[in-house]
C-alpha cells in the first residue's frame, strides 16, 4: 500500500543523503544510550508536534474563544494543537485540521491533556470506527483514524526518531508493507474476571486507562472464530468451580489449531477439567481448539489433552513450517510476517555461498528461511529453551545441516565475541523492544579498532528489524557515524493496525 503525502504532517523537504541532519552533532556511544533511556527520549518517540504550516491561521476570534486547530497526531492518536502562548496540547478524539473545543483534564507547566467537546468541522481523514467498544477498550486507539493515515503517522515516526535521535536519513524509504486491518490478531491476552455483584463474569482487554476489564462480547481485531468465543468462554467461566481464580487466557493461532492458556491460582477441580474437554470438543472445527494450563509461571505451561495436531504457523513460500508452544514470542498477525520475511530476505540478498548471522533469532523465525538461501546460517539467541526449540524446528524442516544455534546474553557483548563468532557476509538483526545497543556499540568498536576482534571482517549489509523507532534510531547512530554503514533504505511494518505500534525494517550496507 502506497502512502499519499497528503496525509503526512507538514514538514521541510526530506533531504535524501543519509547522514547526519544539517547543524546537528554526530552522536557519541554514550550519547546514544542516553538519549533513547531519557524522558526526552520518549518525548521524541512522538511524531513532531510542530505547528502544521500547511493550515490556515485559526481566525483570531475564534481563538479568542478557547477554539484549538489540531496540527497533528501523536502515536497515541491524540492530536497535538498549541494554545497562543505555544503550549502544548494534547487532545482525545482530535485529528489534523479540525478545529476543537477541549475539556482539560490534565495540566503540566509546558503541556496540557484534554477530551474533545466540540467540533467545528471533521476531518477528511476520520471514519466511523468499526468495533462498538472502540472507546472503552484499550486494545485499539486509531480506529476513528483513516487507514492510510495511520500508516503515515507511524512513517513519520519512524524518520522523525532517525532524524532526531539517530542523525540519520535514509537514502530511500521503503513502501509500507501493510495487510487485513480485522480479524488480523492471532494472538491475545485476555484479561478475565468474575464481577459477583454483577453476577457475570467478564472476557477482554481492559478498559482504556483502567485497570477494569472492557465488557465486550465481540472483538474486530481477533480471528472471528476466537472473536466469537468470548461470549461462550464467559458462560464456560461462570460455570466452573475455580471462576474466582482464573485471572487470565491467552490465545495463540495457528494455522490450524487455536491454543488457549488458562492461568489458575489453584488446582483445579475435575469437574472443571471435564468443563474445559467439553469445550474444546464442542467449539473444534476448522481450528481444532487446544487447551493449556498454566498453574504457576511460564514454565509451567503445558497441554491439557493429548492427541491433537501440534500448533504452528507457515511461512510457504520457504516450505517452513514452524511448531511453537503457546507462550512462546511469534508475531501477533500471520500475514505480515509473511511478507516481513519474505521482504527482509530479499533486502538482505543472500547468495549460496554465503554465511549469515541471525543476532536475536527465537524460534528460527528468520533463520530457517535463511537456510533455504545461504551457504550457513548461524542463530543467536538469549534463551536457552527457543534455542533448543530452533534446533527442533530446523530438523523438522529438513536444514539443520546449514544451520546452527547458540544461547547467550546478547545485551552483553564485546569485539572479542564477535571475532569469536566468526566474521559473516550479511546479518539479520530482529531485537526486543530494547533495540541492539550491546550489538551495534561492539560492532563500531571492532571497526574503529580492529585489534579489538582479532580477524572479525564487518557484515557488507545488515538488515535491522525493529519493534521500537527509538531504539533502532539509536542503534542506527551507532552504525552510521561510528561503523562505518550507510542507511540505504527504511520502512514501516503495519504488523498492528488501529494501535500505536510501530514496527520497522532499515538496511545498512558498509562503503
Amino acid at each position: 500500500m502506497t502512502v499519499s503525502a497528503s496525509f503526512l504532517p507538514a514538514q521541510a523537504p526530506a533531504d535524501t543523503a543519509a547522514g547526519p541532519a544539517p547543524d546537528t552533532a554526530v552522536p557519541t556511544t554514550a550519547a546514544c544510550e542516553a538519549a533513547v533511556s531519557s524522558d526526552a527520549a520518549d518525548a521524541a518517540a512522538l511524531p513532531a508536534s510542530r505547528p502544521g504550516s500547511a493550515l490556515p491561521p485559526l481566525p483570531a476570534e475564534l481563538s479568542a474563544a478557547g477554539w484549538l486547530q489540531v496540527e497533528s497526531l501523536d502515536l497515541e492518536a491524540q492530536g497535538v494543537a498549541h494554545r497562543p502562548d505555544g503550549k502544548v496540547v494534547f487532545i482525545e478524539d482530535a485529528l489534523p485540521g479540525e478545529v476543537v473545543r477541549v475539556e482539560v483534564q490534565r495540566r503540566k507547566n509546558n503541556w496540557e491533556r484534554g477530551q474533545a467537546v466540540e467540533r467545528l468541522r471533521d476531518s477528511a481523514q476520520r471514519v466511523v470506527p468499526r468495533c462498538r467498544y472502540f472507546g472503552l477498550c484499550g486494545g485499539c486507539a486509531m480506529q476513528h483514524v483513516h487507514a492510510g493515515m495511520q500508516i503515515a503517522v507511524k512513517q513519520r515516526t519512524l524518520e522523525d526518531n532517525l532524524r532526531h535521535l539517530g542523525k540519520v536519513r535514509a537514502e530511500r524509504m521503503l513502501p509500507p508493507i501493510d495487510g487485513p486491518a480485522w480479524g488480523y490478531r492471532f494472538r491475545a491476552r485476555l484479561s478475565v474476571r468474575h464481577v459477583a455483584k454483577k453476577g457475570k463474569v467478564l472476557v477482554g482487554f481492559h478498559e482504556r486507562k483502567s485497570r477494569y476489564v472492557a465488557d465486550m462480547e465481540t472483538c474486530e481485531v481477533l480471528p472471528p472464530h476466537v472473536s466469537a468465543l468470548l461470549m461462550p468462554l464467559r458462560e464456560l467461566i461462570a460455570a466452573m468451580d475455580a471462576r474466582d481464580r482464573l485471572p487470565q487466557i491467552e490465545v495463540a493461532v495457528g494455522s490450524r489449531v487455536t491454543a488457549l492458556v488458562l492461568r489458575h491460582l489453584e488446582p483445579l477441580s475435575a469437574p472443571d477439567v471435564a468443563r474445559l474437554h467439553a469445550f474444546a470438543e464442542r467449539h473444534s472445527s476448522a481450528h481444532v481448539l487446544q487447551w493449556w494450563l498454566q498453574p504457576k509461571g511460564p514454565d509451567s505451561v503445558h497441554r491439557l489433552e493429548d492427541g491433537t495436531p501440534p500448533l504452528a504457523y507457515e511461512l510457504p513460500e520457504f516450505g517452513i513450517t514452524m511448531p511453537f508452544k503457546p507462550t512462546d514470542f511469534t508475531q501477533v498477525n500471520h500475514q505480515i510476517n509473511r511478507v516481513m520475511v519474505a521482504r527482509a530476505l530479499a533486502l538482505l540478498d543472500v547468495q549460496p555461498d554465503e554465511r549469515v548471522i541471525d543476532w536475536f533469532c527465537g524460534l528460527g523465525n528468520f533463520t530457517l528461511p535463511l537456510a533455504t538461501r545461504a551457504r550457513e546460517v548461524l542463530g543467536i539467541e538469549g534463551s536457552e529453551a527457543l534455542v533448543a526449540r530452533s534446533r527442533a524446528n530446523a530438523v523438522v524442516n529438513g536444514v539443520q545441516a546449514r544451520t546452527r544455534f547458540e544461547a547467550r546474553n546478547l545485551f552483553e557483548l564485546a569485539p572479542i565475541d564477535l571475532a569469536a563468532y566468526g566474521s559473516a557476509d550479511k546479518w539479520l538483526v530482529d531485537p526486543p523492544r530494547e533495540g541492539a545497543f550491546a550489538l551495534a556499540k561492539a560492532l563500531s568498536e571492532a571497526v574503529q579498532q580492529p585489534e579489538t576482534a582479532p580477524g572479525f571482517t564487518p557484515p557488507r549489509r545488515i538488515v535491522y528489524v525493529s519493534c521500537n523507532p527509538a531504539t533502532l534510531a539509536r542503534d542506527a547512530g551507532l552504525l552510521v557515524h561510528l561503523a562505518g554503514y550507510r542507511c540505504t533504505a527504511a520502512g514501516v511494518i503495519n504488523m498492528f493496525p488501529h494501535t500505536a505500534h510501530v514496527e520497522s525494517i532499515a538496511v545498512f550496507e558498509r562503503g
